[in-house]
């Protein structure tokens, strides 16, 4: 049969379509060929490629549509592949009947708060592309065991919470590139547990993934219950019983509106305790959120860039970070982290609040060096800088062009073995209020503060004690 008419289809967007796309499914020869229509189903579509053998869903250059009006996903995809990536753990079966499956072509609307996009289950070398989904309670739903999946070229728009969601999936090889992925309420794209490795995701515009955006302009019975949607992220990883790990985030816009709260991208691992310099050697829990490489980007316009817990082995450089209302790079108990030649701060305008800010606490082996900043405020008159360390330890801040904070530039408190070097760190405005450019208290001791050049500070420039902290060479312009 060429197509799902001759199955019995009426695609007119009334009559209920679900019987006879299934038993295109089931009879046909394995393509499901969406003609232009609107074609209503109340329960899943099942492609069994374990019974079926090869399949695909193809619509007629987005001129198809499938409005889901039940619970559950409107394509159910289930395979049978139980390896790797790696040819040799591939069954015969997989190879022979399930491999690269493809969807496209097609839009997938939700008329019920349950119902989802697209499923896929223990699939290998999956395409998804030329698809839109919106207004489903998730868009594309990843589940149990994946490999390979690329989705590319499409669209999750306006779902009810997550438009990618790798669901506590084992799942490595994936690329998600050149895909429209936003107005969804809880995230962008969101991992929870599982085993994620392999990840790339490149060249995407990703925004307003959060329950907030647009819900100004919606009379007040309309506006979403925000306990319901704390804290929306444009990109989401949670590996605090899982594993994140091997993944690149470069050349994508990933911008928001301000949800208190909020990240445009949140990394959070299980928690680790981490050998101090007097502990006796003891047997740590692995990290479970690591290998992440943020490049090239452009973040903005949410409460926080990018927010890290229990995370190590992570760059970020060479993005372009903006107006983030609460901090730029916030990370906590995180070891092993990079952040190096950023511009943040680019919108910062005089007529505009101060914005922006990096904060560490409880983190080892950080390093931050070729910066721009202006007018950073985070922090507080009495504590915080616009690049605050709290208890860490062995990192350095160098090189970087710290301008118009608005307390502080950099303080380190409670700090060891942290070196604060060859940093420009000035107020140049007419009426200064910055208080110190630099300020190391507390149980700080063994840093080593050299080579900056200071300006503008209303109490004292550089405030370090005397011992055990080491200063010299620095240029201190009053």
């Amino acid at each position: 049969m060429a197509n799902v008419f001759g199955f019995g289809a009426i695609g007119d967007g009334v009559a209920d379509d679900t019987d006879a796309l299934q038993h295109a499914l089931n009879d046909g020869d394995g393509v499901l060929r969406l003609n232009k229509g609107t074609y209503r189903i109340t329960k899943p579509l099942v492609l069994d490629l374990k019974q079926r053998g090869f399949g695909a869903v193809r619509g007629e250059a987005g001129t198809s549509r499938i409005v889901m009006t039940g619970p559950g996903p409107a394509l159910r995809v289930i395979g049978d592949h139980q390896g790797t990536a790696s040819p040799a753990s591939v069954q015969a079966h997989t190879w022979n009947h399930e491999r690269f499956l493809t969807i496209s072509g097609i839009e997938i609307v939700g008329e019920h708060p349950e119902a989802v996009g697209i499923e896929l289950r223990k699939t290998l070398k999956s395409v998804i592309s030329q698809v839109l989904v919106r207004r489903c309670k998730i868009g594309v739903h990843l589940v149990e065991r994946n490999r390979d999946f690329v989705l590319a070229d499409s669209h999750l728009y306006d779902n009810l919470e997550i438009g990618l969601f790798f669901d506590r999936c084992n799942l490595h090889q994936t690329i998600v590139h050149a895909c429209h992925i936003s107005w969804n309420k809880i995230a962008g794209i969101k991992s929870v547990g599982g085993d994620v490795h392999n990840l790339q995701i490149v060249g995407n515009d990703i925004e307003y993934n959060n329950a907030t955006a647009g819900s100004a302009s919606k009379p007040p019975a309309e506006r979403p219950d925000l306990s319901q949607h704390p804290g929306g992220s444009e990109i989401w990883f949670d590996a605090t019983e899982g594993v994140i790990s091997e993944v690149t985030i470069s050349g994508n816009t990933i911008q928001a509106t301000v949800q208190t709260g909020g990240a445009n991208i949140r990394i959070v691992g299980a928690p680790v305790t981490r050998p101090q310099p007097a502990d006796s050697p003891q047997k740590l829990k692995p990290d479970t959120a690591h290998l992440i490489n943020i490049t090239g980007n452009v973040l903005g316009s949410q409460w926080r860039a990018v927010e890290l817990r229990n995370a190590s082995r992570v760059t970020i450089t060479g993005n372009s970070i903006y107006d983030s209302l609460d901090l730029s790079v916030f990370a906590t108990h995180c070891a092993g982290i990079v952040v190096g030649a950023n511009a943040i701060g680019w919108r910062s305008l005089d007529s505009e609040p101060p914005k922006d800010g990096l904060r560490f606490e409880d983190c080892e082996n950080v390093l931050l060096s070729g910066l721009t900043t202006q007018r950073f405020c985070s922090g507080r008159p009495e504590r915080g800088a616009a690049v605050t360390f709290l208890r860490c330890q062995d990192c350095g801040i160098s090189d970087c062009q710290i301008l118009d904070p608005l307390h502080r530039g950099i303080e380190l408190e409670d700090c060891v073995r942290c070196r604060v070097a060859n940093n420009t760190v000035v107020d140049r405005r007419a009426q200064p209020t910055m208080r110190h450019a630099i300020r190391i208290l507390g149980q700080s001791r063994h840093n080593l503060v050299t080579g900056n050049i200071l300006r503008g500070a209303t109490d004292k420039l550089l405030e370090a004690p005397e011992m055990p902290t080491e200063v010299r060479d620095n240029l201190l312009l009053g």
